[in-house]
């Protein structure tokens, strides 16, 4: 169910996007947004979408995605997940740690989207601060069987086309901040 959800809300993105929907300029006109305004924006959608996609690379090159539940965003937009130790993300995490997380917000045909580098955390005082009471029956025993990912953000894409927080007009390239290597 939901992959089928968001199969949809990606397909959703797609024709928002052919459609010129999410490319659109207000009034013929883009305002220019400061790297402060844009990661507010994000931080904004990411955590009023409580489900993201966490997409990792397999060990066949292809991508995975699969609907995670995120805490929100840290004060240098670092997500954490919290997973099963033997969930097949945590092996193409270990194999690949580039990883891509998209938050879509139907409502407001608005979407954040951080690419970034994934680590395993398994520190008994991070997984008792990253935890959520509605996950003791996924993970029983949360010394053994839950692992956090965090994920370290590179770069960030946001688009929010009722703010008119839109990408460029003619290449649809999203306004974009970057990290830097971390």
């Amino acid at each position: 169910m939901r992959s089928t959800k968001l199969t949809f809300q990606l397909c959703a993105v797609i024709v928002l996007v052919c459609s010129g929907t999410l490319s659109a300029s207000v009034s013929g006109q883009q305002r220019q947004w400061s790297k402060d305004e844009l990661i507010a924006e994000a931080r904004e959608i990411m955590t009023t979408t409580r489900y993201c996609a966490l997409i990792t690379i397999d060990k066949s090159g292809r991508a995975q995605a699969r609907t995670m539940d995120a805490f929100a965003p840290d004060e240098k937009m670092s997500v954490w997940f919290g997973t099963n130790p033997l969930s097949r993300k945590v092996s193409e995490i270990r194999r690949h740690p580039r990883v891509t997380l998209y938050y879509f917000d139907r409502d407001n045909q608005a979407y954040a989207t951080i690419h970034g580098t994934a680590r395993l955390v398994n520190d008994p005082q991070e997984k008792a601060r990253h935890w959520k009471d509605d996950w003791k029956v996924f993970y029983p025993d949360r010394d053994k069987n839950y692992l956090l990912i965090e994920v370290r953000p590179v770069r960030l894409e946001v688009v929010n086309t009722k703010k008119g927080l839109v990408g460029d007009s003619k290449t649809w390239r999203p306004p974009t901040v970057v990290f830097g290597n971390r």
